[in-house]
C-alpha cells in the first residue's frame, strides 16, 4: 500500500474512527485501526464488536493495499505531522508514515485476524443532524450513568411514521424529546435500544449541516447505522425491556407555575452552592401566586435563600428536588420560558418550555422529575 493524503484530512479522519476503540480491547487485534487502500480514496474502519466507525477520505493512490496497524499511536502521530500532506508507505511487517521531514515506521497488526466489519443495514430514513444531535442531548441527561443496567443506560427511540420519539428513565427522572423526520416506510413502526453514552458521542460527531440517514431492519432489529457526511456509525441494539413510562407522561397537574428560564437557572446554581452542606442534599421551592422562593441548606447551618417571579396558576406549593437533577433538566430545554407542573410534594412534576411567558407550553421535550421527600 502506498497513498498520499492531506495531513489535516487524515488526522481529523483518524481522530474519528480512533474515538470508538476500546480501553481494554477484548483481543489485541481490536486495538487496531484498518486502513484500506482503493483507487482514489483511503477507508478507515474501527471494530469493538458492538460498534463500528468507517470513514473515507481522498487519497492519491500509487498502491492499493489493507493494514492494521495501532489506533492510538497512529491518531497520536497524525495529529502532530509537520507538513501539508502525508504518505503512508507498508512494507513487509511494518507501515511507514511521513510527513515533511518526519518520519516514523509502525508495526503491523495482523490484518487476517482483524474481524469482519457488520454489514451495513439498509436505510430507514432522513433526519436533518442538528435536530437529532439537540434531541440526543436533551433526552442523555436522564440515561442512568452506570452502564451494568444496560435499559436503565439506554435511550429508547421510537420510530412512528414521521416523527421519532427519543426516551431515557434513570427511574429519579424521566426525558423526552419529539421530532420529525423523513422515513422511506410512511407507516414504520420500530422501537430500538441504545447505550445513552454512546449515542451522545455519536451525536456529537455529526456534520449539523448535512441530514443524517438511520439504517436498520424494522420488522428485526438488531443493529441501527448512523450515516453523515461519509462517516458511518454502527451500534448493537440492547435488549430488555424499557419501562413503562408512558402513563408518567400523561398524568394530569392541578398546579401549574411559568418562570423564566436563566433567572431559576441562575438562583439554583447560587443554593446548589450550599446544598450539600445541610442535612438534606435538596433545595426546595417554594410556588406562590407572583413568586417562587429558592431555599437550600438548613437553618443554623450553611443556607442560601432567593426569590424570582413567577406566575402560578393553582394554589401554592412547596416542593424539593435533587439540585444537580433539577438543574440537567432546565439546562436541556431550548425555550426561555419554563412551566413546572405539580400536584403535591411527592408527586412526580414535569417541567416544559415555551416561547412566551403568557404562550402554551412546547410538546417536543418533557423533562419528568421526582420530588425529594422531607425528612
Amino acid at each position: 500500500m502506498k497513498v498520499e493524503l492531506n495531513c489535516s484530512a487524515f488526522a481529523e479522519a483518524v481522530s474519528w474512527a480512533a474515538r470508538i476503540i476500546p480501553t481494554k480491547p477484548a483481543v489485541p487485534v481490536l486495538s487496531g485501526i484498518k486502513l484500506e487502500a482503493s483507487q482514489d480514496s483511503l477507508h478507515l474502519s474501527v471494530f469493538d464488536y458492538e460498534k463500528s466507525a468507517r470513514n473515507e477520505i481522498a487519497a492519491q493512490t500509487e498502491e492499493t493495499g489493507t493494514v492494521v496497524v495501532a489506533g492510538k499511536l497512529l491518531e497520536s502521530i497524525a495529529k502532530l505531522m509537520p507538513g501539508e500532506t502525508v504518505t503512508l508507505t507498508s512494507s513487509g511487517s511494518n507501515l511507514t508514515v511521513e510527513s515533511g521531514k518526519s518520519k516514523f515506521t509502525l508495526q503491523l497488526m495482523p490484518e487476517s485476524e482483524y474481524p469482519q466489519l457488520p454489514e451495513i443495514p439498509k436505510e430507514a430514513g432522513q433526519v436533518d443532524a442538528d435536530t437529532f444531535a439537540n434531541a440526543v442531548s436533551q433526552v442523555s441527561v436522564a440515561a442512568a450513568k452506570d452502564e451494568t443496567r444496560p435499559v436503565l443506560a439506554s435511550v429508547r427511540m421510537e420510530f412512528k411514521k414521521d416523527e421519532i420519539i427519543l426516551t431515557s428513565t434513570d427511574r429519579y427522572r424521566l426525558a423526552q424529546a419529539r421530532f420529525k423526520w423523513t422515513p422511506t416506510d410512511p407507516d414504520i413502526d420500530a422501537m430500538i435500544l441504545i447505550s445513552g453514552s454512546t449515542l451522545k458521542d455519536i451525536s456529537r460527531t455529526f456534520d449539523i449541516h448535512q441530514n443524517i440517514s438511520f439504517g436498520f431492519d424494522a420488522e428485526k432489529p438488531n443493529l441501527i447505522s448512523f450515516s453523515n457526511a461519509g462517516r458511518i456509525s454502527t451500534v448493537q441494539i440492547i435488549e430488555g425491556e424499557f419501562p413503562q413510562v408512558e402513563k408518567l407522561l400523561a398524568l394530569k397537574h392541578p398546579i401549574e407555575a411559568v418562570v423564566e428560564r436563566k433567572t431559576l437557572i441562575g438562583a439554583l446554581r447560587r443554593a446548589s452552592i450550599v446544598a450539600d452542606t445541610g442535612t438534606q442534599t435538596a433545595v426546595w421551592l417554594t410556588f406562590s401566586s407572583d413568586e417562587l422562593s429558592i431555599v437550600s441548606g438548613e437553618a443554623g447551618d450553611s443556607q442560601a435563600t432567593e426569590a424570582i417571579k413567577a406566575d402560578l396558576d393553582g394554589d401554592g406549593i412547596r416542593i424539593g428536588f435533587n439540585p444537580a437533577f433539577l438543574l440537567e433538566g432546565l439546562n436541556a430545554i431550548n425555550e426561555p420560558y419554563l412551566r413546572f407542573k405539580v400536584t403535591d410534594p411527592t408527586t412526580l412534576a414535569q417541567i416544559n418550555g415555551q416561547q412566551e411567558a403568557d404562550s402554551d407550553n412546547s410538546e417536543d421535550y418533557a423533562y419528568i422529575i421526582v420530588p425529594v421527600r422531607e425528612m
